[in-house]
């Protein structure tokens, strides 16, 4: 698809300003008759599949006390392999370069970060990995390296164009060339030409493809790549669809690493359950979510401890950073409540009371607000001051600032919405993303992510460089707006919710539905180039590039079939089970 003819530029900001402006052109905006507010609006939310019971029972024989002596093994074999790859078989520098994409997408990168590092600059310095003119090595090159933050032309993929500027068409039968190519495009950055080339050929050429292929296992890799490219996948997802995948083909002479993988993802998924009982526990148990009891006080809102523990995971799922996804998946819970009450439930007077007493930040401020309310504002208070408290015992440092800040942020971008909506105002696409980049609660999440991720070595630098990141911040925070509108319009439009970045487009050009699907998916594609752009600067901490593009990710996957938090009974079910519930089977 071409570049869309609007392109949003977002200005400099801090966390602290969340200011953005965008070139836009035709722009105007519809008043249409305010709705009648006589009573509260329900929007029938099903109540949580998964009950504090339930996931209480499960349970795993994977641990690490179990099987901590064969995953070294296996680890130490593997470490071997890649070894001899990048150092004796300079002559192949496929061989190296596969191995590392399966380490990757098999979910074991992690334990190899140093060995890969290493061996990609081995290669780097390797002549025959300038020299090939092979289309699927050049293509996995350029997108490994770009992964790992190494500077590398998209010019090396002219060698691949006739005179005309034009892909070769000698190079349309071959299909894992093509399909190499296409998932790097996906590594592109604004003005990069040859890439969005290389998109539309390889798109083009891969669909016609698949009619004639006889390879099963090639032909689902080429689905699922047209489908979702491989840059925009959930790791978690993606490895367990790998582990799939790759047993299925020549692997024998790394038999170590599909083993590793599979012991490696049951082993994750051990942690993972663990942490999902304890939240259940703390959750269902802590007074400040007794006293929220959704069952009465909150009966509007969404219960879905799981789903938002999936954020959590899909946002930071390395073993090591427990503190983390519990933390942050309570984050997720106090905000789907705070986001359903100003969607859904609350009249514009108590919500603009909240907003007000949210910029107060004391409990004083609480005496103002309904009854439904006081729990839901305590809940958020005493979350936000107990992390302050606890990073402030671990590092001397104090954030509460940063904190209440995203929270004021986040409901002062929701009572925006919440104004539109009673005022029957549609506004512009370039009106509505100013705000729904904050009220996604990206920029929050990415807070208190990068906060207990970085747990007792977060320093005043670390906060300093946090700010660093904010266009990355941004850029994610757009994709996760963009991909829940894509995934949530229907049900929202049909309950009469405020216009989402759809509707805004729509009535705005007079376009139809399709039309304006097509466009918000541009402006993702253009967003994730925005994202590769902020990758490569060298100012900017990994840990927040890692963050940022796991966020974006996790959206894709939450919403790809529609909305997967407010309606989790399909495809985020069985994700859910994959991921936490049934582990892969071993022979041992």
């Amino acid at each position: 698809m071409a570049l869309p003819a609007l392109v949003l530029e977002h200005a400099h900001h801090t966390t602290a300003t969340k200011q953005s402006s965008f070139i836009l052109s035709n722009s105007s905006s519809k008043v249409i008759d305010p709705p009648v507010a006589h009573q509260r609006r329900l929007a029938q939310y099903h109540p949580t599949i998964w009950g504090p019971k339930l996931i209480d029972s499960f349970s795993t024989r994977y641990t690490h006390e179990s099987y901590a002596s064969k995953l070294e093994d296996l680890k130490q074999n593997v470490s071997e392999d890649l070894h001899v790859l990048s150092t004796k078989a300079k002559g192949d520098a496929w061989l190296t370069l596969k191995l590392i994409d399966s380490m990757q997408r098999l979910g074991v990168a992690y334990h190899f970060d140093k060995e890969i590092k290493a061996a990609i600059v081995t290669l780097v310095s390797s002549s025959t990995a300038s020299t090939t003119t092979d289309l699927q090595t050049v293509a996995l090159q350029f997108r490994i390296l770009r992964q790992y933050g190494i500077s590398i032309s998209s010019n090396l993929f002219n060698q691949f164009r006739n005179c005309e500027g034009s892909f070769k068409d000698s190079l349309s039968n071959d299909v894992e060339g093509l399909l190499s190519l296409y998932e790097a495009s996906h590594l592109g950055m604004p003005g990069e030409d040859v890439l969005e080339e290389a998109k539309r050929f390889c798109s083009k050429n891969l669909k016609q493809s698949m009619a004639k292929l006889k390879d099963d296992n090639l032909l689902k890799r080429v689905a699922q790549s047209l489908q979702t490219p491989l840059h925009w996948r959930m790791p978690r997802i993606e490895a367990l669809n790998f582990i799939t995948m790759y047993q299925r083909e020549d692997s024998k002479n790394l038999q170590a690493l599909l083993e590793l993988a599979k012991l490696d993802y049951n082993l994750v998924q051990s942690v993972h359950q663990m942490e999902i009982k304890e939240l259940s526990r703390q959750v269902y148990m802590e007074t400040w979510w007794r006293e929220l009891d959704l069952k009465s006080k909150a009966s509007f809102s969404r219960d879905r401890l799981m789903e938002n523990y999936m954020w959590a995971m899909g946002i930071c799922y390395d073993p090591q950073f427990l503190q983390c996804r519990i933390g942050l998946t309570k984050f997720v819970c106090i905000l789907t409540v705070i986001d359903d009450m100003y969607d859904v439930y609350g009249f514009l007077d108590e919500l603009e009371h909240f907003t007000d007493a949210v910029t107060q930040w004391n409990m004083e401020a609480k005496e103002e607000l309904p009854e439904y309310m006081k729990p839901i504002y305590i809940a958020m208070l005493e979350f936000g001051n107990d992390l302050a408290d606890n990073i402030f015992k671990n590092t001397g440092l104090n954030t509460l600032p940063y904190i209440k800040n995203e929270w004021i942020n986040l409901c002062k971008a929701y009572i925006v919405e919440a104004r539109w909506f009673y005022g029957g105002y549609t506004p512009t696409l370039e009106e509505y993303l100013k705000n729904a980049w904050t009220s996604v609660g990206g920029p929050g999440a990415m807070l208190h992510a990068y906060l207990l991720t970085q747990g007792s070595q977060l320093t005043e630098a670390s906060l300093e460089s946090f700010n660093h990141g904010s266009q990355m911040i941004y850029w994610a925070s757009i994709i996760t707006r963009l991909t829940d509108d894509l995934g949530t319009s229907k049900a929202e439009r049909e309950r009469g919710d405020v216009a989402k970045s759809i509707q805004c487009y729509m009535d705005e050009k007079g376009a139809s539905e399709e039309e304006a699907c097509d466009y918000i998916k541009g402006l993702i594609c253009h967003s994730w180039k925005k994202i590769n752009q902020e990758s490569a600067k060298t100012t900017i901490p990994r840990s927040i590039v890692n963050l940022s593009q796991n966020m974006a990710r996790a959206a894709h996957c939450i919403f790809e079939h529609g909305d997967g938090i407010g309606n989790s009974i399909g495809v985020t079910k069985d994700r859910l089970v994959s991921l936490i519930a049934n582990p892969i089977p071993l022979d041992d």
